[in-house]
Protein backbone atom coordinates (compact mmCIF):
# COMPACT_ATOMS: atom_id res chain seq x y z
CA UNK A 1 0.00 0.00 0.00
CA UNK A 2 1.12 3.54 -0.40
CA UNK A 3 2.42 5.41 2.22
CA UNK A 4 0.77 8.78 2.92
CA UNK A 5 2.55 12.09 2.42
CA UNK A 6 2.10 14.92 5.10
CA UNK A 7 -1.20 16.46 3.66
CA UNK A 8 -2.82 12.95 4.36
CA UNK A 9 -2.85 11.50 0.57
CA UNK A 10 -1.37 8.37 -0.50
CA UNK A 11 1.61 9.14 -3.27
CA UNK A 12 2.07 6.34 -5.70
CA UNK A 13 4.92 5.70 -7.57
CA UNK A 14 3.83 3.60 -10.09
CA UNK A 15 1.75 4.81 -13.43
CA UNK A 16 -1.97 2.91 -12.60
CA UNK A 17 -4.63 3.86 -15.19
CA UNK A 18 -7.55 5.14 -13.59
CA UNK A 19 -10.69 5.08 -15.60
CA UNK A 20 -14.08 6.56 -14.41
CA UNK A 21 -17.52 6.10 -16.07
CA UNK A 22 -19.16 9.44 -15.44
CA UNK A 23 -18.60 12.87 -14.85
CA UNK A 24 -20.77 14.40 -12.29
CA UNK A 25 -21.01 14.51 -8.61
CA UNK A 26 -19.08 11.17 -7.31
CA UNK A 27 -17.15 10.73 -10.68
CA UNK A 28 -15.32 14.44 -10.77
CA UNK A 29 -14.95 14.13 -6.93
CA UNK A 30 -12.96 10.97 -7.10
CA UNK A 31 -10.97 12.33 -10.17
CA UNK A 32 -10.25 15.52 -7.90
CA UNK A 33 -9.15 13.32 -4.89
CA UNK A 34 -6.67 10.84 -7.46
CA UNK A 35 -5.19 13.19 -8.95
CA UNK A 36 -4.08 14.89 -5.44
CA UNK A 37 -3.46 11.53 -4.37
CA UNK A 38 -1.96 9.85 -7.18
CA UNK A 39 0.55 12.39 -8.50
CA UNK A 40 2.09 9.92 -11.09
CA UNK A 41 -1.66 8.31 -12.17
CA UNK A 42 -3.48 8.43 -15.58
CA UNK A 43 -6.33 9.71 -14.92
CA UNK A 44 -9.52 9.18 -17.64
CA UNK A 45 -12.97 10.26 -17.16
CA UNK A 46 -15.75 9.50 -19.44
CA UNK A 47 -18.25 11.60 -19.47
CA UNK A 48 -21.19 10.95 -22.49
CA UNK A 49 -22.98 14.90 -22.13
CA UNK A 50 -20.43 17.98 -22.51
CA UNK A 51 -21.10 18.75 -18.88
CA UNK A 52 -19.25 18.08 -16.22
CA UNK A 53 -19.16 18.49 -12.11
CA UNK A 54 -22.89 19.22 -12.63
CA UNK A 55 -25.54 19.45 -9.74
CA UNK A 56 -28.88 18.58 -10.40
CA UNK A 57 -30.06 20.07 -7.10
CA UNK A 58 -29.94 23.44 -8.80
CA UNK A 59 -32.38 22.87 -11.35
CA UNK A 60 -36.03 24.00 -9.67
CA UNK A 61 -33.78 26.93 -8.30
CA UNK A 62 -32.50 27.56 -11.76
CA UNK A 63 -36.00 27.65 -13.13
CA UNK A 64 -37.62 29.31 -10.49
CA UNK A 65 -35.47 32.92 -10.91
CA UNK A 66 -33.70 32.57 -7.58
CA UNK A 67 -30.65 32.64 -9.60
CA UNK A 68 -29.91 33.27 -13.23
CA UNK A 69 -26.55 32.12 -14.72
CA UNK A 70 -26.92 28.32 -15.55
CA UNK A 71 -23.18 27.53 -15.39
CA UNK A 72 -23.69 27.97 -11.08
CA UNK A 73 -25.12 24.48 -11.28
CA UNK A 74 -21.25 23.24 -12.71
CA UNK A 75 -18.75 23.60 -10.85
CA UNK A 76 -15.67 23.04 -13.40
CA UNK A 77 -15.15 22.55 -16.47
CA UNK A 78 -13.05 19.61 -18.94
CA UNK A 79 -10.69 22.61 -19.63
CA UNK A 80 -10.21 23.02 -16.13
CA UNK A 81 -9.87 19.43 -15.39
CA UNK A 82 -7.62 19.05 -18.05
CA UNK A 83 -4.73 21.67 -16.57
CA UNK A 84 -4.79 19.19 -13.62
CA UNK A 85 -3.98 16.50 -15.43
CA UNK A 86 -7.02 14.86 -16.09
CA UNK A 87 -8.13 13.83 -19.52
CA UNK A 88 -11.56 14.26 -19.23
CA UNK A 89 -13.42 12.53 -22.19
CA UNK A 90 -17.32 14.38 -22.84
CA UNK A 91 -19.38 13.24 -25.68
CA UNK A 92 -17.99 9.61 -25.35
CA UNK A 93 -20.58 6.81 -24.35
CA UNK A 94 -19.32 3.83 -22.77
CA UNK A 95 -20.48 0.65 -24.52
CA UNK A 96 -19.41 -2.39 -22.57
CA UNK A 97 -16.55 -3.31 -19.91
CA UNK A 98 -14.31 -6.20 -20.66
CA UNK A 99 -13.59 -7.05 -16.96
CA UNK A 100 -10.91 -10.27 -18.05
CA UNK A 101 -8.51 -7.74 -19.98
CA UNK A 102 -9.37 -4.63 -17.61
CA UNK A 103 -10.56 -2.39 -21.03
CA UNK A 104 -13.30 -0.06 -21.14
CA UNK A 105 -15.18 0.15 -24.92
CA UNK A 106 -16.48 3.64 -25.46
CA UNK A 107 -17.65 5.77 -28.64
CA UNK A 108 -17.11 9.25 -29.75
CA UNK A 109 -20.66 10.52 -29.77
CA UNK A 110 -19.28 13.42 -32.31
CA UNK A 111 -17.32 11.02 -35.03
CA UNK A 112 -18.70 7.68 -34.07
CA UNK A 113 -15.14 6.51 -33.44
CA UNK A 114 -14.70 3.57 -31.28
CA UNK A 115 -12.03 3.99 -28.78
CA UNK A 116 -10.76 1.30 -26.00
CA UNK A 117 -9.28 2.36 -22.74
CA UNK A 118 -7.16 0.07 -20.46
CA UNK A 119 -7.06 0.35 -16.56
CA UNK A 120 -6.02 -1.10 -13.51
CA UNK A 121 -8.62 0.72 -11.73
CA UNK A 122 -12.36 1.36 -12.90
CA UNK A 123 -15.09 3.79 -10.99
CA UNK A 124 -18.25 4.12 -12.52
CA UNK A 125 -20.24 6.66 -11.62
CA UNK A 126 -23.21 7.30 -14.33
CA UNK A 127 -25.67 8.50 -11.83
CA UNK A 128 -29.51 7.93 -12.40
CA UNK A 129 -31.89 8.33 -15.24
CA UNK A 130 -35.62 9.89 -14.77
CA UNK A 131 -38.33 7.18 -14.18
CA UNK A 132 -40.98 7.74 -16.71
CA UNK A 133 -44.33 5.67 -15.83
CA UNK A 134 -46.23 3.24 -18.20
CA UNK A 135 -48.60 5.93 -18.75
CA UNK A 136 -50.31 6.21 -21.51
CA UNK A 137 -49.27 8.87 -24.52
CA UNK A 138 -46.56 9.71 -21.85
CA UNK A 139 -43.24 9.05 -23.11
CA UNK A 140 -44.55 9.64 -27.08
CA UNK A 141 -44.66 13.39 -25.85
CA UNK A 142 -41.41 13.85 -23.94
CA UNK A 143 -40.06 15.87 -26.28
CA UNK A 144 -43.01 18.11 -27.99
CA UNK A 145 -41.42 20.85 -25.82
CA UNK A 146 -44.64 21.05 -23.28
CA UNK A 147 -43.13 17.75 -21.33
CA UNK A 148 -40.50 17.56 -19.36
CA UNK A 149 -38.49 15.33 -16.99
CA UNK A 150 -35.99 17.76 -14.76
CA UNK A 151 -32.48 15.32 -14.33
CA UNK A 152 -29.90 17.08 -16.57
CA UNK A 153 -28.59 20.95 -17.38
CA UNK A 154 -30.31 20.55 -21.07
CA UNK A 155 -33.69 19.94 -19.27
CA UNK A 156 -33.33 23.12 -17.26
CA UNK A 157 -32.50 25.32 -19.53
CA UNK A 158 -35.02 23.89 -22.13
CA UNK A 159 -37.69 23.95 -19.28
CA UNK A 160 -36.71 27.97 -18.30
CA UNK A 161 -37.02 29.28 -22.08
CA UNK A 162 -39.86 27.38 -22.47
CA UNK A 163 -42.12 29.07 -19.57
CA UNK A 164 -40.81 32.00 -20.24
CA UNK A 165 -43.25 32.36 -22.58
CA UNK A 166 -46.83 33.86 -21.52
CA UNK A 167 -48.61 31.18 -23.53
CA UNK A 168 -47.63 28.78 -20.56
CA UNK A 169 -49.98 29.34 -17.64
CA UNK A 170 -51.33 26.40 -16.32
CA UNK A 171 -48.73 23.52 -15.13
CA UNK A 172 -49.44 19.81 -14.07
CA UNK A 173 -46.13 18.16 -11.50
CA UNK A 174 -46.88 14.68 -11.53
CA UNK A 175 -45.09 13.52 -8.29
CA UNK A 176 -44.59 15.16 -4.54
CA UNK A 177 -41.05 13.80 -3.57
CA UNK A 178 -38.36 16.56 -3.43
CA UNK A 179 -37.86 17.92 -6.51
CA UNK A 180 -41.75 17.51 -7.55
CA UNK A 181 -42.30 20.16 -4.83
CA UNK A 182 -39.68 22.48 -5.56
CA UNK A 183 -40.36 22.22 -8.87
CA UNK A 184 -44.05 23.14 -8.22
CA UNK A 185 -42.69 26.23 -5.97
CA UNK A 186 -40.55 27.29 -8.97
CA UNK A 187 -43.25 27.50 -11.30
CA UNK A 188 -45.68 29.27 -8.83
CA UNK A 189 -42.28 31.78 -8.20
CA UNK A 190 -43.29 32.02 -12.37
CA UNK A 191 -46.72 32.75 -11.69
CA UNK A 192 -47.69 29.72 -13.33
CA UNK A 193 -50.88 28.11 -12.07
CA UNK A 194 -49.79 24.38 -10.57
CA UNK A 195 -52.10 21.70 -10.03
CA UNK A 196 -49.60 18.99 -8.24
CA UNK A 197 -50.89 15.05 -9.03
CA UNK A 198 -49.89 12.09 -6.28
CA UNK A 199 -50.15 8.95 -6.34
CA UNK A 200 -49.27 8.33 -2.60
CA UNK A 201 -51.80 9.63 0.44
CA UNK A 202 -49.13 12.65 0.84
CA UNK A 203 -46.28 14.42 0.31
CA UNK A 204 -42.80 13.05 0.44
CA UNK A 205 -44.84 9.51 1.52
CA UNK A 206 -40.90 7.56 1.03
CA UNK A 207 -39.16 9.54 3.25
CA UNK A 208 -41.02 11.72 5.89
CA UNK A 209 -43.66 10.19 8.47
CA UNK A 210 -47.18 11.64 8.55
CA UNK A 211 -46.51 14.10 11.13
CA UNK A 212 -44.37 16.20 8.87
CA UNK A 213 -45.73 15.25 5.79
CA UNK A 214 -48.96 16.74 6.93
CA UNK A 215 -47.41 19.41 7.59
CA UNK A 216 -45.86 19.71 4.34
CA UNK A 217 -49.32 19.07 2.78
CA UNK A 218 -50.65 22.00 4.42
CA UNK A 219 -48.29 24.27 3.69
CA UNK A 220 -48.57 23.29 -0.60
CA UNK A 221 -52.80 23.81 -0.01
CA UNK A 222 -52.51 27.16 1.68
CA UNK A 223 -50.63 28.63 -0.65
CA UNK A 224 -53.33 27.89 -2.97
CA UNK A 225 -52.15 25.32 -4.79
CA UNK A 226 -54.38 22.44 -6.51
CA UNK A 227 -52.79 19.19 -4.48
CA UNK A 228 -54.54 15.97 -6.10
CA UNK A 229 -53.22 12.64 -3.36
CA UNK A 230 -54.15 8.96 -3.98
CA UNK A 231 -54.71 10.15 -7.72
CA UNK A 232 -52.85 8.23 -10.23
CA UNK A 233 -52.37 9.30 -13.72
CA UNK A 234 -53.46 6.96 -16.54
CA UNK A 235 -52.83 8.60 -19.90
CA UNK A 236 -51.89 12.43 -21.36
CA UNK A 237 -52.64 13.53 -24.42
CA UNK A 238 -52.79 16.82 -26.94
CA UNK A 239 -56.05 18.07 -27.81
CA UNK A 240 -56.33 20.49 -30.92
CA UNK A 241 -56.02 23.67 -29.22
CA UNK A 242 -52.27 22.93 -28.24
CA UNK A 243 -53.48 21.83 -24.71
CA UNK A 244 -52.37 18.69 -22.77
CA UNK A 245 -55.06 16.50 -21.20
CA UNK A 246 -54.28 14.50 -18.24
CA UNK A 247 -56.45 11.60 -17.03
CA UNK A 248 -56.48 10.19 -14.34
CA UNK A 249 -58.28 7.36 -11.90
CA UNK A 250 -60.31 10.53 -10.74
CA UNK A 251 -60.59 12.85 -13.25
CA UNK A 252 -59.64 14.92 -16.68
CA UNK A 253 -57.62 18.18 -15.93
CA UNK A 254 -55.95 20.43 -18.81
CA UNK A 255 -52.24 21.86 -18.95
CA UNK A 256 -50.11 23.92 -21.43
CA UNK A 257 -47.69 21.41 -20.02
CA UNK A 258 -46.39 19.04 -17.70
CA UNK A 259 -43.35 18.63 -15.32
CA UNK A 260 -42.46 14.95 -14.40
CA UNK A 261 -41.53 14.24 -11.28
CA UNK A 262 -41.50 11.10 -10.34
CA UNK A 263 -38.38 9.36 -9.02
CA UNK A 264 -35.09 8.12 -10.89
CA UNK A 265 -33.26 4.50 -11.03
CA UNK A 266 -29.92 3.79 -11.26
CA UNK A 267 -27.67 4.26 -15.02
CA UNK A 268 -26.79 0.50 -15.12
CA UNK A 269 -28.81 -1.18 -17.89
CA UNK A 270 -25.14 -0.73 -19.62
CA UNK A 271 -23.59 -2.96 -17.41
CA UNK A 272 -26.41 -5.89 -16.45
CA UNK A 273 -24.63 -8.27 -18.14
CA UNK A 274 -21.37 -8.17 -15.92
CA UNK A 275 -21.19 -10.17 -12.28
CA UNK A 276 -22.01 -6.97 -10.03
CA UNK A 277 -24.33 -7.57 -7.67
CA UNK A 278 -27.27 -5.56 -8.14
CA UNK A 279 -30.47 -4.05 -5.88
CA UNK A 280 -33.68 -4.81 -7.46
CA UNK A 281 -34.05 -1.18 -8.89
CA UNK A 282 -30.29 -1.38 -10.35
CA UNK A 283 -28.34 0.16 -8.15
CA UNK A 284 -24.66 -1.93 -7.81
CA UNK A 285 -23.78 -2.99 -4.49
CA UNK A 286 -20.63 -1.68 -2.66
CA UNK A 287 -18.94 -1.96 0.66
CA UNK A 288 -17.83 0.96 2.77
CA UNK A 289 -15.00 1.46 0.10
CA UNK A 290 -17.14 2.04 -2.71
CA UNK A 291 -15.88 -1.40 -4.27
CA UNK A 292 -18.03 -3.83 -5.99
CA UNK A 293 -17.59 -7.42 -6.15
CA UNK A 294 -15.70 -7.38 -9.18
CA UNK A 295 -12.04 -7.07 -8.39
CA UNK A 296 -10.45 -3.33 -9.10
CA UNK A 297 -14.11 -2.26 -10.11
CA UNK A 298 -15.96 0.70 -7.34
CA UNK A 299 -18.82 2.50 -8.18
CA UNK A 300 -20.72 5.02 -6.27
CA UNK A 301 -23.35 8.06 -6.84
CA UNK A 302 -26.67 7.89 -7.68
CA UNK A 303 -26.04 4.36 -9.36
CA UNK A 304 -24.22 2.37 -6.45
CA UNK A 305 -25.43 1.68 -2.56
CA UNK A 306 -24.01 3.09 0.23
CA UNK A 307 -23.87 1.11 3.55
CA UNK A 308 -26.07 2.89 6.43
CA UNK A 309 -24.79 3.73 9.71
CA UNK A 310 -26.85 2.16 11.41
CA UNK A 311 -28.81 -0.76 9.83
CA UNK A 312 -25.26 -1.96 8.39
CA UNK A 313 -26.36 -2.72 5.15
CA UNK A 314 -26.21 -1.64 2.03
CA UNK A 315 -28.95 1.24 0.63
CA UNK A 316 -29.70 3.20 -2.39
CA UNK A 317 -30.02 6.60 -0.84
CA UNK A 318 -29.59 9.01 -4.24
CA UNK A 319 -28.36 12.26 -2.79
CA UNK A 320 -25.89 14.73 -3.77
CA UNK A 321 -24.00 14.52 -0.34
CA UNK A 322 -23.22 10.98 -0.31
CA UNK A 323 -22.25 11.07 -4.40
CA UNK A 324 -19.33 13.51 -3.15
CA UNK A 325 -18.38 11.67 -0.38
CA UNK A 326 -18.27 8.66 -1.82
CA UNK A 327 -16.04 9.79 -4.53
CA UNK A 328 -13.76 11.56 -2.84
CA UNK A 329 -12.93 8.21 -0.84
CA UNK A 330 -13.12 5.87 -3.80
CA UNK A 331 -10.73 8.43 -5.61
CA UNK A 332 -8.45 8.16 -2.15
CA UNK A 333 -8.73 4.08 -1.92
CA UNK A 334 -7.48 3.87 -6.01
CA UNK A 335 -4.51 6.11 -4.86
CA UNK A 336 -3.82 3.23 -2.19
CA UNK A 337 -5.48 4.68 1.19
CA UNK A 338 -7.39 1.89 3.48
CA UNK A 339 -10.17 4.31 4.53
CA UNK A 340 -13.39 3.03 4.85
CA UNK A 341 -17.04 5.23 4.69
CA UNK A 342 -18.27 5.25 8.03
CA UNK A 343 -21.64 5.43 7.19
CA UNK A 344 -25.06 7.46 5.86
CA UNK A 345 -28.06 8.33 8.08
CA UNK A 346 -29.98 9.76 5.60
CA UNK A 347 -29.96 13.05 6.56
CA UNK A 348 -31.99 15.26 3.98
CA UNK A 349 -34.03 18.07 3.85
CA UNK A 350 -36.62 20.66 1.38
CA UNK A 351 -37.85 23.98 1.55
CA UNK A 352 -41.86 24.28 0.40
CA UNK A 353 -43.16 27.75 0.06
CA UNK A 354 -41.73 28.82 3.61
CA UNK A 355 -41.77 25.42 5.70
CA UNK A 356 -38.59 23.49 5.74
CA UNK A 357 -38.37 19.65 6.80
CA UNK A 358 -35.49 17.47 7.48
CA UNK A 359 -34.83 14.41 9.13
CA UNK A 360 -31.92 11.94 10.06
CA UNK A 361 -31.39 8.51 10.94
CA UNK A 362 -34.33 6.07 10.95
CA UNK A 363 -37.79 6.77 10.50
CA UNK A 364 -40.80 5.29 12.16
CA UNK A 365 -41.53 3.47 9.25
CA UNK A 366 -37.79 2.10 8.45
CA UNK A 367 -37.44 1.44 12.54
CA UNK A 368 -40.90 -0.74 12.80
CA UNK A 369 -39.67 -2.84 9.06
CA UNK A 370 -35.89 -3.15 10.82
CA UNK A 371 -37.88 -4.69 13.73
CA UNK A 372 -36.05 -2.31 16.78
CA UNK A 373 -37.97 -2.17 19.65
CA UNK A 374 -38.43 1.83 19.61
CA UNK A 375 -40.60 4.64 21.12
CA UNK A 376 -41.62 7.95 19.61
CA UNK A 377 -41.94 11.58 20.76
CA UNK A 378 -43.86 14.24 18.71
CA UNK A 379 -43.21 17.73 20.15
CA UNK A 380 -45.37 21.08 18.92
CA UNK A 381 -43.43 24.27 20.08
CA UNK A 382 -42.02 27.77 18.86
CA UNK A 383 -38.93 28.51 17.26
CA UNK A 384 -37.80 31.36 19.55
CA UNK A 385 -39.31 33.76 21.97
CA UNK A 386 -42.43 35.10 21.93
CA UNK A 387 -41.57 39.06 22.30
CA UNK A 388 -39.11 38.48 19.34
CA UNK A 389 -40.57 39.16 15.85
CA UNK A 390 -41.15 36.47 13.45
CA UNK A 391 -41.95 33.46 15.84
CA UNK A 392 -43.19 30.65 13.91
CA UNK A 393 -44.31 26.50 14.70
CA UNK A 394 -41.94 24.34 14.65
CA UNK A 395 -42.07 20.11 15.45
CA UNK A 396 -40.01 17.64 16.25
CA UNK A 397 -40.20 13.92 16.37
CA UNK A 398 -38.15 11.62 17.70
CA UNK A 399 -37.44 7.79 17.21
CA UNK A 400 -35.69 6.55 20.20
CA UNK A 401 -34.32 3.17 21.81
CA UNK A 402 -37.22 1.71 24.55
CA UNK A 403 -34.99 1.32 27.49
CA UNK A 404 -31.89 2.73 26.37
CA UNK A 405 -33.51 5.93 24.64
CA UNK A 406 -30.92 5.72 22.92
CA UNK A 407 -31.64 8.32 19.57
CA UNK A 408 -32.47 6.54 16.41
CA UNK A 409 -33.47 9.47 13.97
CA UNK A 410 -35.43 12.62 13.85
CA UNK A 411 -37.36 14.61 12.00
CA UNK A 412 -38.38 18.75 12.05
CA UNK A 413 -40.73 20.85 10.11
CA UNK A 414 -40.97 24.51 10.52
CA UNK A 415 -39.83 28.26 9.37
CA UNK A 416 -36.80 29.94 8.83
CA UNK A 417 -33.58 27.88 10.33
CA UNK A 418 -35.77 24.99 11.36
CA UNK A 419 -33.34 22.60 9.16
CA UNK A 420 -30.41 23.09 10.74
CA UNK A 421 -31.44 21.54 13.98
CA UNK A 422 -31.25 18.66 12.35
CA UNK A 423 -27.72 18.58 12.24
CA UNK A 424 -27.96 18.16 15.82
CA UNK A 425 -29.81 15.18 15.94
CA UNK A 426 -27.16 14.15 13.40
CA UNK A 427 -24.17 14.58 15.34
CA UNK A 428 -26.00 12.67 18.48
CA UNK A 429 -27.20 9.91 16.89
CA UNK A 430 -23.45 9.32 15.71
CA UNK A 431 -22.03 10.11 18.77
CA UNK A 432 -25.27 7.40 20.35
CA UNK A 433 -26.49 9.49 22.68
CA UNK A 434 -29.60 9.64 24.15
CA UNK A 435 -32.76 11.11 24.56
CA UNK A 436 -31.81 12.55 28.31
CA UNK A 437 -28.85 13.72 26.96
CA UNK A 438 -30.39 15.86 24.30
CA UNK A 439 -32.48 16.88 26.92
CA UNK A 440 -29.71 18.44 29.17
CA UNK A 441 -28.30 19.23 25.27
CA UNK A 442 -25.64 23.27 25.42
CA UNK A 443 -27.83 24.77 22.63
CA UNK A 444 -27.41 28.34 21.87
CA UNK A 445 -29.90 30.83 23.33
CA UNK A 446 -30.98 34.52 22.48
CA UNK A 447 -34.37 35.24 21.91
CA UNK A 448 -33.87 35.82 18.10
CA UNK A 449 -32.81 32.23 17.67
CA UNK A 450 -34.50 29.80 20.42
CA UNK A 451 -36.51 29.89 23.55
CA UNK A 452 -33.99 29.01 27.13
CA UNK A 453 -35.37 25.33 26.80
CA UNK A 454 -34.74 24.73 23.10
CA UNK A 455 -37.26 22.81 21.32
CA UNK A 456 -35.11 20.14 20.76
CA UNK A 457 -33.94 19.89 24.43
CA UNK A 458 -37.66 19.96 25.19
CA UNK A 459 -38.40 16.73 22.69
CA UNK A 460 -35.51 14.77 24.78
CA UNK A 461 -37.05 15.87 28.63
CA UNK A 462 -40.52 14.63 27.29
CA UNK A 463 -39.48 11.17 25.79
CA UNK A 464 -40.39 8.14 28.26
Amino acid sequence: MSALNQSGDSDSSEKTRIVIIGGEAAGMSAAAKARRAAKNATIVVFEQSDVISFGACGLPYYVGDFFSDAKEMSEFTPEQFAARGVDVRIRHQVLNIDTDQQVVHARNLETGETVQQSYDQLMIATGAEPIVPPVTGLAELLNNNRTFCVKTMNDGLRLKEVISSPEIKDVVVIGAGYIGLEMAEALIRQKKTVRLIENAPLPLAATFDSEVAELVMGALTADGMQCHWQELVQAVSETGDKRLQISTDKGDYSADLIVLCTGVKPNTRFIQSLDLEFMPNGAIVTDSQGRTRIPNIFAAGDCATVVHGQLKKPVWIPLATYANKMGRLIGEVMAGSDKAFPGAYGAACVKVLGLEAGRVGLSEKEALEANLDYQTVVIKDKDHTSYYPGQSDILVKLVYETGSKKLLGGQIAGGRGAVLRVDAIAAAIKGGLTTDDLGMMDFCYAPPFSRTWDVLNVAGNVAR
